[in-house]
Formats: structure tokens, C-alpha cells, sequence
């Protein structure tokens, strides 16, 4: 596996920090005290994208990481909103720069596959920003196994490597480990997922018929978590944090980051307090029979044969 550094050699933290809430849910206030608080505790990895919250995200890391531009990994996505031709991956690209006003992006990602384009064309585009030094590292976000493999084939193509795959994964989101996992190690490829805690599910506040948040206001994350032996796993988190003195939230990240085939979750926020226990994550030593007992709390994908008398 690939591993990943920053301008100046440094490695990259063992977590990421996830700018989706910058300029949307956290103002200028909160999202500088969330940078500082992650730069504190020794992260020095941030991703973002061009769509979040209208480039406002991309904006406001820009600002906060000026002063210290070579000491930070950042992380950012072409438009998905637009087809990944290699006229718009160079546009999206020069839009993200400029936002952020930096000369260089550390690690540039394809947000989506594009069924409609060919990855030739968006490949086209990537090496030859690697090639003049505009970006240092290639990704891909929310890509099946076979398309994995079909953009290292491509990549291979022009000479370059895709060095990073972002998908989702954690605990009550398993479909990654069947192939998804075993591709990008295959390849080299190292994995830095998002949604460690389930869109909030894993955090333990969906458990009372009080509680609100994304899962209830979002038809998108309701979708996506609306399955009762979820809610049942999440909802035994918080007792099992209680009898390690923790948050069932800091268990979530932490079981994420414990998998061998992962580089670094990307944890998020929308404020101080709520970022808190994600970040104490990065101290929590998990043992192996805490790690087993969480993966015994929810249902294992079946095999990609679909041979279930094997699991």
C-alpha cells in the first residue's frame, strides 16, 4: 500500500478529517475551531470536494491551511455534476486551486465513476496534472471492486497509479470487505473511507424517540440506514463504550481504523464538541476481542460468489 506523505515528507495522520459541513452546518467560527482542534491533535490530512456546500468548503480549508500549506495533505474531488470528460476534470480542477488559492493539490479524486464518459478521457486528465506537478497523488471515490480495477488498468495506461480509493465503510456498512478491500490492497491502493460513524447512527443518538439529526431530516441517510438490525447494533454501542470509558462514537472510528486494509477514516463534524470523540479515537487502543465483539454486533456481506454455505 501506497503511504500517503505531505509536501514537506511528513507521513500522513492515521485520520482524516472530512470538510463536508464547512460553510453548511458549521460556520466560519466553527470550522476553524474544528481545524485547529484536528491540527492539535496531530492531524494533518483534509479532505474536501468541489460540491460541498457550493465551494465554500474549499474556500474556507484554503484560508485555514495558508500558513502551513506544505505541512497539510489536501484532499479534493472533481464536479461530479457534470460529465468527467478531460475538459471538465482540468476546469473542476482549476476551480478547486483557485478556491483554495494554492498552487498544488496533494491528492485529486475522481467524486464518482462516470458511466457516460470514458475513463481514458478523466485519466487523460490526471496524468498530465501529475505530470506537471499540480497534484502529487490520484484518487477514486464510491468505485465498485471491477471499476477499481478498470481505472488502475487505465491509469497504467498513462504511465501513473490511482494511489487512493475513498468508499463508504463502518460498522453496520461492511460491503467493502468482499472486494472492495482486497482489490485496493491487490493494487497498492490505499483506502481512506468515510462515514466511520454511519451518518451518525454509530454515534448512539438514534436510539430515543427524541432524537434527530440526518438519518430523520435526510431521505438520502434514511434510505441508506433504515434497516432494523442496524439500529439494533448501533443501539449496544453506548453500554459497550460505558465498560471501556469511552463514547460509542470514539468505538466506531476506532474500529474503522483497526482494519489492516485501511489508511486513515475520514471522521467529521459540526463543531468542537461533537468532533470531540472522533478525535480521541486516534489514542483509543482497541484490542482484538473488543474489535470481535463489535464486528459480532452486525450482519457480515456474503461472499462476492454469493456461495453463503461459505461464510
Amino acid at each position: 500500500m501506497i503511504h500517503l506523505t505531505t509536501a514537506n515528507g511528513a507521513p500522513a495522520s492515521k485520520h482524516c478529517f472530512g470538510t463536508m459541513q464547512f460553510g453548511g452546518k458549521a460556520d466560519i467560527v466553527a470550522s476553524q475551531s474544528m481545524y485547529e482542534d484536528c491540527r492539535t491533535a496531530g492531524i494533518n490530512f483534509f479532505d474536501t470536494a468541489y460540491v460541498y456546500t457550493g465551494g465554500q468548503s474549499e474556500t474556507m480549508l484554503g484560508r485555514f491551511i495558508q500558513s502551513e500549506r506544505d505541512d497539510v495533505l489536501v484532499a479534493t474531488k472533481i464536479a461530479y455534476d457534470k460529465p468527467q470528460t478531460k475538459a471538465n476534470v482540468l476546469q473542476s480542477f482549476e476551480e478547486s486551486r483557485a478556491r483554495m488559492k494554492v498552487d498544488m493539490i496533494d491528492l485529486l479524486y475522481l467524486h464518482r465513476f462516470d458511466p457516460t464518459t470514458p475513463l481514458e478521457e478523466s485519466f487523460e486528465a490526471l496524468a498530465e496534472l501529475r505530470e506537471d506537478g499540480l497534484i502529487r497523488y490520484i484518487g477514486i471515490s464510491n468505485f465498485a471492486a471491477w471499476q477499481v480495477m478498470k481505472a488502475a488498468q487505465v491509469a497504467r495506461g498513462f504511465g501513473t497509479t490511482v494511489d487512493v480509493l475513498q468508499p463508504m465503510y463502518n460498522l453496520v456498512k461492511r460491503q467493502a470487505e468482499v472486494e472492495i478491500l482486497p482489490a485496493c490492497a491487490d493494487q497498492g491502493i490505499a483506502v481512506v473511507p468515510y462515514s466511520p460513524l454511519g451518518g451518525g447512527l454509530l454515534t448512539g443518538k438514534y436510539a430515543t424517540d427524541k432524537a434527530a439529526g440526518r438519518l430523520i431530516d435526510s431521505a438520502q441517510y434514511n434510505a441508506r440506514y433504515n434497516v432494523t438490525w442496524m439500529h439494533e447494533a448501533a443501539a449496544k454501542l453506548p453500554a459497550i463504550a460505558l465498560e471501556h470509558r469511552t463514547d460509542a462514537a470514539t468505538l466506531a472510528v476506532a474500529w474503522v481504523a483497526k482494519n489492516p486494509f485501511v489508511a486513515a477514516p475520514i471522521i467529521s463534524a459540526r463543531s468542537s464538541e461533537q468532533l470531540a470523540p472522533s478525535l480521541a479515537a486516534l489514542d483509543f487502543e482497541m484490542s482484538d476481542s473488543l474489535y470481535d465483539q463489535l464486528t459480532a454486533l452486525s450482519q457480515p456481506p456474503a461472499p462476492a460468489t454469493d456461495r453463503l454455505e461459505e461464510v
